[in-house]
């Protein structure tokens, strides 16, 4: 049996991970490459390995750096089915069809303005490609193992992290494999706690935030604090936010601040991203999957009045009156939230709030690394907004909380492999797991593949 590491080696992006044994390939995560230019050129290169030999894609979650490169695979020949948690492919529907969307939007943009180096832009792939992935969708219900190509067996376990993510366990040839995905957070006021797992022969294992631990302080409170002095200022706070997850974590933060009237009475909340109000409407039907009712869910999402034409959209961006503008993506890449940081960034007295993880190379990280100007349309763009980032609302365990999970393990793997995470927190998260539980573990590289049968139990 063979592993090999297609994507999120080294990095925060591009999950994908091939398992092959005996003819059969499953793919575990089929995400994009986001960030910095060579990493986003990786998502234009031939797949390593021919997508029509791929027997079967498992999902375990519907990030876009987990499942947004499918309608390339698909567009490229693979044409078996793609398994996930219902909750899951419900939300990757919505985010596969944006993304498409935005692919298309950009490349036409780009033409139009002649921005490109292309003669014509075009995009990774289309709508058409997206619904085409969309029908090779197959929920897989928790709680049991499932079959999904020849001898190999599949279950899926509550991962927290956003809703519908899920832990994948697989075994195959006599071998019980774990793919961790993306950990959620322990205590979280919205997710569940990832579940334990008490054994696996090998593990893959995340390391967003190996090599920190996340603020402590109450979120409610900064967060009340930021909005009352920017509207003081007379200015508008912008939170560009991950449409699925991140988004229901604010509104739920800020529905509390409201009804506990610690916010300026007069300060509307808008939610300008209609990816985000359809992902709103998903949660409400997933109670089992969160800690909260529907009834609770759908108070949260009242908070905020939507936003769903770009004329209303454009109007935010016109009005002189506070406000909070939550608008997709989370790391400023794209969407709507670009056209409102070009009217507020400028602004000295507006404020834009980050809400977690910003990787290398994305609009949102270099804002926070102190960037004096931002490109956005083939224009410099001042930055003059106070800047914050609230990592206290992080989806992703930090290092201890991974501690904390792996604590669960009766037994160490054979071998533990650490994957999405830069380089400096995957080798934090190895030497700790290294020095603390003695297990046999190490950071990935790109491309890397590794034959099993060397990493035996010894």
């Amino acid at each position: 049996m063979e592993l090999s590491f297609l994507g999120a080696a080294g990095t925060v992006t591009g999950s994908r991970h091939l398992l092959e044994s005996g003819g059969k390939r499953v793919l575990v995560d089929c995400g994009l490459f986001q960030g910095l230019k060579f990493l986003r050129q990786r998502n234009w290169a031939p797949f390593p390995v021919n997508p029509a030999a791929i027997d079967a894609v498992v999902l375990t979650h519907a990030h876009l750096d987990h499942s947004g490169y499918l309608p390339r695979l698909v567009r490229d020949g693979f044409k078996g089915p793609i398994y996930a948690s219902p909750a899951t492919l419900e939300l990757a529907e919505v985010l596969l069809l944006d993304s498409a969307h935005i692919q298309e939007s950009d490349a036409e943009f780009a033409n139009r303005h002649k921005l490109s180096s292309h003669e014509p832009a075009l995009p990774l792939y289309t709508r058409k490609d997206a619904q085409r992935a969309i029908d090779l969708f197959q929920p897989l219900e928790r709680g049991s193992f499932h079959p999904i190509a020849g001898n190999i067996k599949i279950k899926l376990h509550r991962a927290g992290h956003i809703l519908g993510a899920s832990i994948v366990e697989v075994k195959w040839d006599g071998r019980t494999l774990v793919f961790s995905g993306d950990l959620g957070r322990y205590n979280d006021p919205v997710m569940p706690d990832p579940d334990l797992i008490e054994q696996a022969d090998y593990l893959v294992l995340e390391s967003t935030y190996g090599d920190r631990s996340h603020d402590t302080s109450p979120p409610e409170s900064v967060l009340e604090a930021l909005i009352v002095r920017t509207a003081e200022r007379g200015g508008t706070v912008v939170i560009p936010a991950f449409a699925v997850g991140r988004v229901q974590l604010l509104l739920y933060y800020l529905h509390r601040l409201r009804s506990q009237n610690r916010l300026p009475q007069n300060m509307p909340i808008y939610l300008d991203s209609p990816m985000s109000v359809r992902a709103q409407e998903i949660h409400c039907d997933y109670p089992g999957e969160q800690k909260l009712t529907k009834a609770q869910v759908r108070d949260v999402n009242a908070v905020a009045t939507r936003i769903e034409s770009v004329e209303e959209s454009k109007a935010l961006d016109t009005s002189v009156m506070p406000k909070i503008i939550i608008s997709a993506s989370g790391m400023a890449t794209g969407g709507r939230v670009i056209h409102h940081l070009k009217r507020y960034a400028p602004d000295p007295r507006s404020s834009v709030l980050f809400a977690g993880y910003q990787a290398a190379g994305t609009r949102g990280a270099k804002m926070l690394a102190g960037a004096q100007t931002i490109k956005i349309h083939g224009e410099y763009i001042p930055v003059k907004a106070e800047l914050d980032n609230l990592s206290m609302l992080s989806a992703h365990a930090d290092a201890n909380e991974i501690l904390r999970w792996l604590g669960g393990f009766r037994q160490a793997p054979s071998h533990t492999f650490l994957v999405h995470g830069e380089p400096e927190a995957a080798d934090a998260l190895r030497c700790r797991i290294k020095d603390e539980l003695g297990w046999r573990v190490r950071a990935v590289e790109h491309l890397e593949k590794v034959d099993l049968t060397h990493h035996e139990r010894r």
